[in-house]
C-alpha cells in the first residue's frame, strides 16, 4: 500500500485516543494525516456511579459493551471495586469492542463478525426473543447512546439495566485550520465514523463551512452515518464497512 495515498490530505475525525491506528495508516501509505477529533470522550471516575452495579454483577446473565470506550472505562470502573464474576458472559457491539475484551483477559466474547450495530447484534441467535426472555443484561455504554438495543431487548422480555460510563460532548473545535485547507484546495477527503461527529461538524464549522466542505469526499463507516451527512449537505459520501482496516482500503481503491 505504500504511497498510494501519496499527495493526499484525509481529515480524520475519531476522538483523539481512537485515531491513532488509522491517521499511522494513512501516513504509511503516504498520505497526510489531518487531527480533527469531532466527539470528546470523558470518562466518569466517580467510584460511586459504579458501586451498585458492582454490588450487582453476580445478578446478571450478560454484560453487553456497546464500544471499546465501553469496555476500557467500563471495565476500570467495576474492577476498581470488584473481580469479575467468572459466570458473567460478556458480548459486544463489533469486533473492535470484542478485540478490546480479548485484550482484557476475555476469551470467549458474543459479537457479530460483520458489523457493528444494534440491528446486527439483535439478529445474533444469542440476543433472539427465546434466548433473552427473563434474563437480565447490562449494558454499559455512554451517555448518549442509542437506545435501541435496550429497548428491544426489554420488549422481548429481559431485564435490561445501563451503565453510563463515559460522557460523549462536542469539542471546543477552531473550523478555521480545516476550512483553510479546503480553501486551498488541499483537503482531499473527510472521515465520519458516527452520526453524532456529523451533528458536531454542523455545529463546529457552521452552514458556510458545511457549503465549503460540500465537495469533499467523505469516507463513513455505516449507511446510517452517510444519510445524517447527506442531511447537511455532504452528499459524496462512500462508504466503507466496519473498521480502520475498511477505511483504509476504501481510501486507497478511491485515490488509487
Amino acid at each position: 500500500m505504500g504511497g498510494a495515498l501519496a499527495g493526499r490530505t484525509i481529515a480524520v475525525t475519531r476522538p483523539t485516543a481512537q485515531a491513532g491506528v488509522l491517521c499511522r495508516a494513512i501516513e504509511e501509505a503516504g498520505g497526510e494525516a489531518f487531527r480533527f477529533p469531532l466527539l470528546e470522550i470523558v470518562p466518569v471516575t466517580d467510584p460511586a456511579v459504579f458501586a451498585p452495579v458492582a454490588a450487582r454483577l453476580d445478578m446478571f446473565d450478560l454484560a453487553f459493551f456497546a464500544s471499546p470506550n465501553a469496555v476500557e472505562y467500563g471495565l476500570a470502573g467495576l474492577r476498581q471495586i470488584r473481580p469479575w464474576p467468572p459466570g458473567l458472559r460478556v458480548a459486544a457491539v463489533g469486533q473492535g469492542s470484542a478485540r478490546a475484551l480479548d485484550a482484557h483477559g476475555f476469551a470467549e466474547v458474543l459479537a457479530p463478525t460483520e458489523g457493528f450495530d444494534s440491528e446486527t447484534v439483535l439478529s445474533l441467535p444469542e440476543f433472539a426473543p427465546d434466548a433473552v426472555r427473563g434474563r437480565a443484561v447490562l449494558i454499559v455504554r455512554g451517555d448518549a447512546g442509542r437506545e435501541l438495543l435496550g429497548e428491544t431487548l426489554a420488549a422481548r422480555g429481559a431485564r435490561v439495566e445501563h451503565l453510563s460510563c463515559y460522557h460523549r460532548r462536542c469539542p471546543e473545535a477552531d473550523p478555521v485550520p480545516l476550512l483553510k485547507l479546503v480553501a486551498h484546495g488541499r483537503l482531499d477527503a473527510l472521515v465520519v465514523t458516527s452520526s453524532e461527529g456529523a451533528d458536531h461538524l454542523a455545529r463546529i464549522v457552521g452552514d458556510k463551512g458545511l457549503a465549503c466542505l460540500s465537495p469533499v469526499p467523505v469516507f463513513v463507516s455505516h449507511p446510517r452515518i452517510a444519510a445524517r451527512c447527506h442531511l447537511y449537505g455532504l452528499e459524496q459520501t462512500i462508504a466503507s464497512g466496519t473498521g480502520d482496516d475498511a477505511l483504509l482500503r476504501a481510501l486507497i481503491a478511491f485515490f488509487g
